[in-house]
């Protein structure tokens, strides 16, 4: 009898080292969740923080499980839209609610002018922006460019594979939003496999604007063309990218909207036609 009592002590024993176990492994779950969460909301404020774009707006990001409900409130529909992209931005962030609101009479106060830390800030986004866009460029992503900026005026240099793609290089960071100026010092040197068969004097008929590289060539997905093109087109001036609906299946870019000019959907055509990935752009949604 002591034998079976010892044994149903040992079992029970067990059984309640086992569901102490599985509780605490649950409360470390959730904790490790909990600190994720955490995590992700402070990764987003402090971009928001440091966006010249976002920086004055009242937003607030909560997260739970890969869940980001975003509030506040934002002068246009295009920092709306920025916020959300800033937030899926974030890894772990699976799913955006976007609840801010738009309130166009804050545009006055958000243009207020803007000094020491704060320009340093402003043109530390601007940096960012026009580096971005040269990244997602089928045409300048393999450009050696450093990108400075100085109270909004910003100066390339490093090196081109060829002068259209310099010139896009300074078209792209000049319609960039908050930059006031481009000196463009980038110099354009011709890819080594072009310049060893103009060395040998091998006559070369190429189009210069599409010399593509490795790095060009890989596979992107249409989510990722898809985001990269509507952040583009939000980086950007003279376009609302916010009025902009963009699609993409198996790399051709659908764009929808209203707009407010046909030199405004030009641009946008551009734009988008120039992102990594992007084999043809369908515009005819594009009204004015």
């Amino acid at each position: 009898m002591k034998y079976k009592k010892s044994k149903n002590l040992i079992a029970l024993s067990g059984l309640a080292f086992a569901l102490m176990t599985i509780g605490q492994t649950a409360q470390s779950e959730t904790m490790t969740q909990s600190m994720t969460d955490v995590r992700q909301e402070v990764q987003i404020w402090t971009t928001y923080t440091l966006n010249p774009y976002l920086r004055s707006s009242d937003l607030k990001a909560t997260v739970k499980d890969g869940k980001a409900t975003l509030t506040g409130s934002v002068p246009e529909g295009v920092n709306k839209d920025l916020a959300r992209e800033i937030a899926l931005g974030v890894q772990g962030i699976k799913e955006v609610d976007n609840q801010i609101v738009i309130d166009g009479e804050k545009s006055a106060s958000m243009q207020a002018p803007v000094s020491g830390y704060a320009e340093v800030i402003d043109d530390a986004g601007i940096t960012l922006a026009v580096k971005s866009k040269l990244l997602w460029s089928k045409y300048t992503s393999a450009l050696q460019t450093t990108i400075e900026t100085k109270s909004g005026r910003v100066t390339l240099t490093g090196t081109a594979d060829s002068p259209a793609a310099k010139d896009l290089a300074g078209r792209l960071a000049g319609n960039t939003k908050g930059v006031i100026s481009v000196k463009n010092m980038l110099v354009v040197h011709a890819p080594k496999a072009l310049a060893a068969q103009v060395s040998t004097g091998t006559r070369v008929a190429v189009d210069t604007t599409k010399i593509m590289t490795a790095s060009t060539e890989q596979a992107v997905t249409d989510s990722w063309i898809t985001t990269k093109v509507k952040s583009t087109l939000l980086y950007s001036s003279n376009v609302a990218g916010s009025d902009i609906v963009v699609t993409t299946n198996q790399g051709i870019v659908t764009l929808t909207g209203k707009l407010a000019s046909g030199a405004e959907r030009a641009l946008a055509v551009e734009l988008a036609q120039n992102v990594l990935g992007v084999k043809r752009v369908e515009s005819k949604g594009l009204t004015f």
